[in-house]
């Protein structure tokens, strides 16, 4: 089977897409007889190829001058990659333009496309409507976007949704085709371990510090002005407290968390980790992982954070729910700074070592990769069929270059 994968959202450094995406390579790569290729924008055009595994950059522009994320406008050139590919069926993960070329595309070679619905992206703007146009405008917009949603991702054969909750709400909107798919976790590198007191030590975080964790995407989609304003509450109301705050990630509102380092101290900010190793340090480091999101499908770093024993702390009412094994009963009911700074003084007076633990035992026995993408394989399988394609042309390919390896 040969599969392709086309996506904006994919930052080189990080990112839960990029996660998502990586692991499948690596099960195309250890289950040894499938092709995958990968078309993400990037900086040039390359190709680079690893064993069956092929990552594939079309030249595109950052969306902004601090962003990790490029925009695909050379819609020729991934037009003739197709061409040159001829997958058995494409997945998309995007629900914008991309998304529409792609579904044109491939009808016209008959090639079967899954869509990944991997944000619920109208509650980002849900909330800006709610509260510069009142009610009106958020259900006029709420309309709009239901209408939209149903309409694309109708024209996909599946659309795999990484919650049952979610998905049942689409469904229950009209949109048949959709389908459960929850993510995993790798467990080898995503266990609880020892406490890493030498990463703290390196970060130069005191060894008696609560340490609260954020690694995500520095933008207001991922509600991080909640995060930053729950942090500075909780200063406000213990100014001698041992609040710490460690920040992973990278976005376009860098520079409102640099504001509130230099304004609040205690917070320390990374803007990526390349290895899993380091990363799965940072969650065994801390004593409480925040996850502000609230339009998340699936929170991977949710359930990274749990394999290695830290407890999550989050909006409740969202969709990240699903895949929290313990703690929800302390989970703010308000999207508001002082609620969740509240919820957090509670949450931190259990035994979150203890309770950790437990998580760990229950996600490393739940969530796994390999099942994950036997699901999605039988997905593919379902949806394959049509003519197979004849004739060459000249490779797009071969005029970029390949470069061979990891």
């Amino acid at each position: 089977m040969k599969i392709c994968d086309i996506t904006q959202f994919y930052s080189p450094r990080s990112g839960g897409v990029k996660r998502y995406l990586s692991e499948k390579q690596d099960y195309v790569r250890r289950l040894g007889k499938d092709e995958h290729y990968l078309i993400i924008p990037g900086e040039k055009n390359q190709h680079f190829v690893d064993q069956s595994v092929h990552t594939i950059t079309i030249r595109s522009p950052r969306l902004d001058k601090t962003s990790r994320y490029r925009v695909i406008f050379n819609l020729k050139a991934l037009s003739c990659l197709i061409d040159e590919i001829k997958p058995d069926v494409i997945e998309v993960g995007d629900p914008y333009q991309l998304a529409w070329f792609v579904l044109k595309k491939a009808r016209r070679l008959k090639i079967p496309v899954i869509g990944f619905y991997h944000s619920h992206f109208p509650e980002a703007y849900l909330r800006t409507c709610s509260r510069y146009g009142g009610k009106l405008l958020e259900a006029a917009f709420r309309s709009m976007a239901k209408s939209y949603i149903i309409k694309l991702f109708s024209k996909f054969k599946l659309t795999v949704v990484p919650s049952y909750k979610l998905c049942e709400l689409l469904k229950n909107w009209g949109l048949i085709n959709s389908v459960p798919l929850p993510l995993g976790v790798d467990t080898e590198h995503f266990n609880p371990g020892t406490k890493e007191e030498s990463w703290r030590e390196q970060l130069e975080i005191p060894a008696d510090a609560f340490l609260l964790l954020y690694v995500g995407r520095l933008s207001k989609e991922k509600n991080l002005i909640l995060l930053l304003e729950t942090f500075r509450c909780l200063l406000e109301k213990q100014p001698g407290s041992d609040y710490w705050l460690l920040i992973i990630g990278d976005g376009p509102l860098r520079s409102l968390v640099l504001d509130f380092k230099k304004k609040l101290g205690r917070i320390v900010w990374i803007p990526y980790l390349d290895s899993k190793k380091d990363l799965a340090r940072s969650y065994r480091s801390a004593d409480l992982f925040v996850h502000p999101g609230i339009v998340e499908t699936f929170g991977l770093v949710t359930i990274e954070s749990q394999s290695c024993g830290c407890p999550v702390i989050g909006v409740y009412g969202t969709n990240m729910e699903e895949q929290i094994e313990g703690g929800l009963e302390y989970w703010p009911r308000k999207n508001c700074p002082r609620a969740f700074a509240e919820a957090i003084r509670n949450f931190r007076k259990t035994d979150l070592r203890e309770l950790g633990l437990e998580l760990s035992r229950k996600v490393r026995g739940k969530y796994g990769w390999d099942q994950v993408f036997k699901t999605l394989w039988e997905y593919y399988l379902r949806v394959i069929g049509g003519e197979k394609l004849n004739g060459h042309k000249q490779s797009i390919l071969e005029e970029w270059g390949t470069t061979r390896g990891p």
